[in-house]
């Protein structure tokens, strides 16, 4: 069964890992190193109970309409590519760089704290990734679901405490535009591997 927890590891790595409004949000505070412990924690807090939901009430919700589970194989594959061909683009796009303002004061904990969870919350992307993604691609997996939710729980305490704490190795690198590109060329190959394996699986 370990494979079923690295199986989950590497889908909510993956998913994780592309570039967003929250993920941006935690790479700036640690570059900032304001609240950078309380930031990661309530995003990767967020992450386990929007899992947990994910896993345990989407099964139950197919087994009353057996006719989502298809849709939302397909629909799920469907976000991917389009989620794929959004990173792809952009790597093509505008270049960009992740600036900070330099000599800001530091901000309070409770906008910041308040920020992040309006990041995580409001983002439906948030939903689509952690409830209905993960919770679809559990249920290939009866009877080992909650190690599948374990492995993509783990995998995000490990992404946002990692790239919190680890954002002052990146600033040099961040700073580069080509550093973007690179990693939404690679956000966008993964999604769509995922997106294959959900269609085959189908």
């Amino acid at each position: 069964m370990g494979g079923v927890f690295a199986t989950g590891f590497g889908a909510g790595f993956s998913l994780i890992m592309a570039i967003g409004a929250q993920n941006a949000f935690v790479l700036r505070q640690g570059l900032r190193r304001e609240h950078v412990f309380a930031v990661c924690l309530a995003c990767a807090l967020s992450d386990a109970v929007l899992i947990t939901l994910g896993i345990t009430c989407l099964g139950r919700v197919q087994a009353w309409l057996p006719w989502l589970e298809p849709v939302m194989r397909y629909g799920g594959a469907a976000f991917l590519i389009f989620y794929g061909a959004r990173s792809l683009r952009a790597a093509f796009g505008p270049a960009q760089a992740l600036t900070v303002e330099a000599g800001a004061a530091p901000a309070a904990f409770g906008p910041v704290l308040a920020t992040c969870l309006l990041l995580t919350f409001g983002n439906p992307h948030v939903y689509l990734d952690t409830v209905i993604l993960l919770g679809t691609i559990a249920t290939r997996f009866p009877g080992a679901e909650f190690r599948f939710g374990a492995g993509a729980t783990c995998a995000s305490f490990v992404f946002f405490f990692s790239l919190g704490y680890g954002a002052r190795l990146l600033r040099p690198l961040f700073a580069k535009p080509v550093a973007w590109r690179v990693l939404d060329l690679a956000v966008a190959a993964i999604m769509g591997m995922i997106a294959a394996r959900l269609l085959i699986g189908a």
